[in-house]
């Protein structure tokens, strides 16, 4: 597979720029940016400089120095306009992953990460509402498209370096699982409006790669198949392979000359691997296909992610040239606070963790599960192991009187070949007898000297005759141990295999189910109602510390900075720290309360423990109960097999 031609990839427009009163040259140099990695060089370089001076002047939305920009919106081709610096920010990071996307396409394959680091950057930093080419539905499938693509080039890659085939196949897998996610977005009805005709040509393509590239995961997984010797498994991995290939075919017609060299060059390489692959088994090997469903599905690995995007890096925006708009001290200051809100942070987070452990290890030793805390729903139904035995005793209806009639067939045929040898042996005894009697008549026979006479010998005839039916005796005897045996097993499953052809009103009675008092009702009640209380008391610790660390992360306190005075700084920490104070007390009272909460848990669970022991026991019996039922069930087909060898048995013992 390492010589497969390559599939096309989908690159993205770039967006035209309009009105901007901004320098004309730094305007035109960036953005007119030629298409390659110069070009995303200079459109990072500009979107660098542009957070700093966002950071310095007022241009956000309804600030003072905002100035009109205007975008070209790529799908409906009209001219979006916005007050916002950050429009401008947004516009140029959506070129740069364009850009990244385009030059991915071509044969420099290095590029999808970059492409989803910007999109994803966009995503996460800046409002949805510019214009719909930005919207948050447009920017994920614009991820999964680049993450799949890239992940397309790492599978190129791990062929061509002939990595093992697990690792190949789940790297593939992987592919698969990005393409799914894109094409998701691309059947939702509110993207395939914002993206019109260009939606449908994607749609199909990405479809197409889905299929063909479940079928070179599979393919490879036969091959590990093939080098662990597991032959039944190689065949029904590249007879699978072999089934997603000609889906992908089917999906690509109208595709390019490209798309067909590829699926041609993989038709040759699965479809010889499966032919190779089934005649060697059904010739030599010999082992049984399992079916596709029965083995463990191939699980993606995403070896690729999207490159992050980092404003302030030097290395990639060059110097701050709007340093001098911002004194030193403001960003040491800036600094400085931030090491306060972390300090702040820490010292919540400290007191958060110690008594989530506290609760966990207190958790772990009540081993209570409020969601089975009872189990008294399990006693409102039977089982569906239990109705499904129902069910296929229901279209069988004769089951028990078969298996009764089979018994009592045997149970004939047994006493008849008593009877026969019975009567059989009586008669050579007789006949013993009287020729013994005969022979004393004649004489006895001489014996050595000094010894008693010796009883006459039988005639040989005889002698055959009786050695033949102690023979058939011993087998009737030994048998008869057996038939009993199986009369005893009978016995056991009749009655339970006579209650599964009944009603099930008759089959839920016959299940064991607990009997609570009204006391042990409101014991279970208030369990649960305590268990409740320290589940709310987890999630609203979960949710104050979350609002804690967005409130942290969103607080930026640089304009204030530039703007206050050296030897008021302190002050001005101390003020905005305050901001902290509400949920910081919030969150002391929850976690005080812990020990209340426990406390109550604690006695609850006191009084639980009765109730507890007695579910437990039913519990315990109602699947002692179903498991015996499913067993005289799976019993029925032994029980039938035996009774018929048995007849077979007595049946070939009468004649002889």
């Amino acid at each position: 597979m390492e010589a497969v031609p390559r599939m096309p990839m989908i690159w993205l427009d770039l967006k035209e720029a309009g009105e901007f009163a901004f320098n004309a040259a730094v305007k035109k140099s960036a953005v007119n940016v030629p298409r390659d990695f110069e070009g995303c060089s200079t459109l990072r370089k500009y979107f660098g400089q542009l957070h700093y001076l966002q950071s310095r002047i007022p241009m956000g939305a309804e600030q003072e120095a905002a100035v009109p920009i205007a975008w070209t919106e790529i799908f409906s081709g009209k001219t979006v306009t916005h007050e916002d610096i950050k429009y401008e920010q947004a516009c140029i990071l959506y070129n740069l992953g364009a850009l990244h996307s385009m030059l991915g396409a071509m044969d420099k394959r290095v590029s999808e990460e970059c492409a989803a680091g910007a999109f994803t950057y966009l995503r996460d930093h800046f409002p949805h509402s510019y214009s719909v080419d930005m919207s948050h539905q447009i920017l994920n499938l614009n991820i999964n498209l680049m993450l799949g693509q890239a992940q397309e080039c790492l599978l190129e890659k791990s062929m061509l370096d002939n990595r093992k085939s697990f690792l190949v196949a789940r790297i593939s897998a992987q592919v698969v699982d990005y393409y799914k996610e894109a094409c998701r977005a691309l059947e939702n009805s509110e993207t395939a409006s914002l993206l019109g005709k260009i939606q449908k040509d994607w749609k199909k393509l990405v479809q197409m790669k889905i299929y063909y590239f479940a079928a070179v995961a599979h393919l490879h997984m036969g091959k590990q198949a093939e080098e662990q010797q597991k032959f039944g498994e190689r065949v029904i991995y590249f007879q699978s392979a072999l089934d997603k290939l000609n889906e992908a075919i089917k999906l690509a017609k109208g595709q390019p000359e490209t798309v067909q060299e590829a699926l041609r060059f993989t038709m040759d390489v699965i479809g010889g691997k499966y032919n190779s692959a089934k005649k060697d088994n059904d010739f030599i090997y010999h082992e049984a296909v399992p079916a596709l469903d029965t083995l463990q599905s191939v699980k993606g690995a995403p070896l690729v992610k999207a490159l992050p995007v980092n404003p302030t890096d030097p290395a990639v925006t060059g110097p701050d040239i709007f340093a001098k708009l911002v004194p030193m001290a403001a960003h040491e200051a800036s600094s400085l606070y931030s090491e306060e809100k972390a300090k702040l942070l820490r010292d919540v987070m400290a007191k958060i963790e110690a008594k989530n452990e506290v609760l966990d290890q207190f958790m772990d030793s009540m081993q209570l599960d409020p969601e089975t805390v009872d189990n008294l729903d399990m006693y409102s139904h039977i089982p569906p192991v239990l109705m499904e035995k129902c069910a296929a005793l229901s279209v069988r209806p004769d089951t028990v009187k078969n298996l009764v009639q089979s018994m009592q067939v045997l149970s004939g045929v047994f006493t008849d070949v008593e009877a026969s040898l019975k009567e059989i042996r009586d008669l050579l005894e007789e006949d013993e007898a009287q020729e013994r009697k005969l022979q004393e008549l004649l004489g006895k026979v001489p014996s050595p000297q000094g010894s008693p006479p010796l009883p006459p010998p039988l005639s040989p005839g005889l002698a055959e005759v009786s050695k033949e039916c102690s023979k058939y005796l011993e087998l009737h005897e030994k048998a008869s141990f057996t038939n009993t045996e199986l009369h005893k097993a009978m016995n056991l499953h009749i009655g339970n295999l006579r209650l599964l052809s009944g009603p099930l009103d008759q089959v839920r009675a016959a299940l064991p189910s607990p009997t609570l008092t009204e006391d042990d009702k409101q014991v279970l009640q208030n369990l649960k109602r305590i268990l409740g209380k320290v589940q709310e008391m987890r999630d609203q610790r979960t949710s104050l510390e979350q609002q804690l660390r967005e409130m942290i992360q969103k607080d930026d306190i640089t304009t204030s900075l530039v703007t206050t005075d050296r030897s008021e700084m302190k002050k001005l920490f101390e003020e905005q720290l305050k901001k902290y104070d509400q949920i910081k007390v919030y969150l002391e009272q929850n976690l005080a309360a812990q020990e209340n909460v426990l406390k109550a848990l604690t006695d609850a669970n006191v009084k639980y423990a009765a109730v507890r022991k007695a579910l437990a026991e039913v519990e315990h019996k109602w699947n002692t109960t179903v498991q015996t039922l499913v067993a005289s069930y799976e019993a029925y087909e032994d029980l039938m097999k035996k009774s018929q060898e048995g007849k077979d048995f007595y049946t070939d013992l009468e004649g002889k």
